[in-house]
């Protein structure tokens, strides 16, 4: 989403949206992560719209959530229609489980290892870094170096 955000800025001015979450008590990063980048697409939507859905047999019937999953799930769906009517889309990423997560947080641990590695290998003397010369990482980063096991 980020880099259609980036390289198509606006392409959906006058579009609505609707966001359903299920399950937590609050607007996840995720959701808000998405919502910025619908705002650069063109998109009038602010975080507090999110329909967050908490009643395990809505997130059922409505969202799709798997029962044996509804202990422990991450279910987002994002419909875009345009201001006619004529045209939608819909975006949607749903995790079963927290198993992902944990698995997640492993690789980003070995991308972050390497990367200190890498620094370290790279100093011929021992010096404290200057701002300059840290960075912050996102899980992107860690997908864009195939690090995913």
């Amino acid at each position: 989403m980020e880099n259609m955000a980036e390289q198509f800025p606006g392409v959906f001015s006058g579009y609505t949206l609707q966001s359903l979450q299920a399950g937590k008590l609050d607007t996840s990063g995720t959701a808000k992560a998405v919502i910025s980048c619908f705002q650069k697409l063109g998109v009038s939507f602010e975080v507090d719209q999110v329909k967050i859905i908490r009643d395990p047999k809505q997130q059922i019937e409505m969202v799709g959530v798997p029962k044996e999953y509804l202990s422990g799930h991450a279910f987002h769906k994002y419909q875009l229609e345009s201001p006619d009517k004529t045209v939608s889309f819909e975006f949607q990423h749903n995790v079963c489980g927290r198993s992902i997560y944990a698995e997640g947080t492993v690789d980003a641990a070995i991308f972050l290892a390497k990367k200190v590695i890498m620094v370290a290998s790279s100093k011929c003397t021992a010096r404290v870094q200057s701002k300059a010369d840290k960075f912050i990482y996102n899980m992107i980063d860690v997908l864009r170096e195939g690090a995913m096991r």
